[in-house]
């Protein structure tokens, strides 16, 4: 099974997208459980709050891994909670940096953000997301990790001809 993180910027397509590559691929997909953890809390949150979002993330990518599935694809990842962390609270703390390290994709979908920004009340970035665009590039770079930008009107066959190639 490839795991395959979809990553980038605030209201880029993640969801949208990780949807509907599991729907072409018959293949399971795991939501992004910040939302449903923020959502709790009327988007109220701490620094420690992220540390409980990447244990619920990862425990909640694990229970929905299928064995003899193909691929799973992950609407969030330990970047989106390092760089969020980062951003926000200027640290990374060591939880969600260890998971940064050590937890593995086969690949990185990074969206680029050139859809509309859509107003919504967990959302915290709107006119900042190029810079946050170019945060997670050079974090993927960095590390070396394997990654496409997926950008444009197509972005579902762009990621699906990505994902055929590998």
């Amino acid at each position: 099974m490839l795991k395959i993180a979809i990553t980038g910027p605030e209201s880029s397509g993640k969801t949208t997208l990780a949807k509907a590559l599991s729907k072409h691929f018959d293949c399971p997909w795991v939501p992004e459980y910040a939302r449903k953890y923020l959502s709790k809390k009327e988007g109220v949150y701490s620094q420690e709050d992220l540390n409980s979002i990447l244990k619920g993330q990862l425990e909640l990518e694990e229970k929905l891994t299928i064995k003899n599935a193909p691929f799973i694809f992950c609407d969030s990842d330990p970047l989106v909670l390092w760089i969020w962390s980062n951003v926000k609270f200027s640290n990374v703390s060591s939880e969600i940096n260890e998971a940064w390290l050590n937890h593995h994709y086969d690949l990185y979908l990074l969206l680029y953000p050139d859809l509309k920004w859509e107003f919504d009340p967990l959302r915290e970035n709107k006119n900042d997301r190029m810079e946050l665009f170019s945060l997670y590039q050079e974090k993927l770079k960095s590390s070396r990790r394997s990654y496409v930008i997926i950008k444009g009107e197509d972005k579902l066959n762009k990621a699906i001809q990505t994902i055929q190639n590998i």
